[in-house]
């Protein structure tokens, strides 16, 4: 298997120095999403190199747009996609595992709503998509870093919520979910507090989970664990 060209000394995985909310993990594609990776990225895969793309170029047309950071295998991306082919979907994953799992998704559903980057969300933020341009961005389970010690990794900071909010249009949505009470308490206190965005609940209350959100392995194995799950809603408000 030939490595992914991203991820290499001159052009690696993120440009962004300093703390990461990910730790790459070892690990090799299957034969299948080997396969699909190589038939479809040329297609479906967008890079950093590419720089700020036009949405319009990237699928062929104008629909509301979607990005979901962090897709796993993307079995949930696909889901997404495919009960909603009138909108467009991009996902960003750093382990190319995922991205060959979600590009077997894609071909095996013969989607052609969805577009993949196997690089770093914050280069992906910074470097590719323009002001405005997204109706929906989505992170659905990121790593808790449950550890006190290990917090500051923790994706949803001020400073990621601030640079996002840029991307989203007027009226667009973040949407936040885990499965983790304490991560769930810190992302309401990150967002109640986050300049130009308002809750869609009351206060500060949690939303139910939408229809579009599938029900993700991860949301599985924290019920069997016990664990309770908790979405939040917040639309761009300036």
């Amino acid at each position: 298997m030939t490595d992914r060209p991203d991820q290499t000394d001159d052009n690696p995985i993120t440009t962004r120095r300093g703390i990461r909310s990910f730790v790459l993990r070892q690990g090799r594609m299957t034969v299948g999403q080997k396969n699909a990776y190589d038939r479809c990225w040329p297609k479906y895969g967008l890079t950093r190199d590419g720089g700020v793309i036009d949405p319009r170029e990237v699928f062929g047309r104008s629909a509301p747009l979607n990005l979901e950071i962090g897709f796993g295998m993307g079995k949930s991306l696909a889901e997404m996609a495919a009960n909603a082919p009138e909108q467009d979907f991009i996902g960003v994953e750093v382990h190319l595992p995922g991205v060959g799992a979600l590009l077997k998704e894609v071909e095996e559903r013969g989607l052609e709503n969805v577009r993949a980057y196997n690089v770093d969300a914050n280069d992906v933020i910074d470097l590719c998509l323009p002001d405005a341009c997204l109706d929906r961005a989505m992170v659905f389970f990121p790593d808790p870093w449950h550890k006190k010690r290990h917090h500051k990794r923790r994706l949803i900071q001020p400073e990621f919520v601030q640079r996002l909010r840029h991307k989203l249009r007027v009226g667009g949505i973040l949407h936040l979910a885990t499965d983790w009470e304490n991560y769930a308490e810190h992302m309401m206190e990150v967002m109640m507090s986050a300049e130009g965005f308002a809750n869609t609940e009351e206060g500060s209350g949690f939303a139910p989970r939408p229809d579009h959100r599938p029900i993700t392995k991860f949301e599985q194995r924290g019920e069997r664990l016990g664990h309770g799950v908790w979405d939040l809603l917040f639309r761009r408000t300036n």
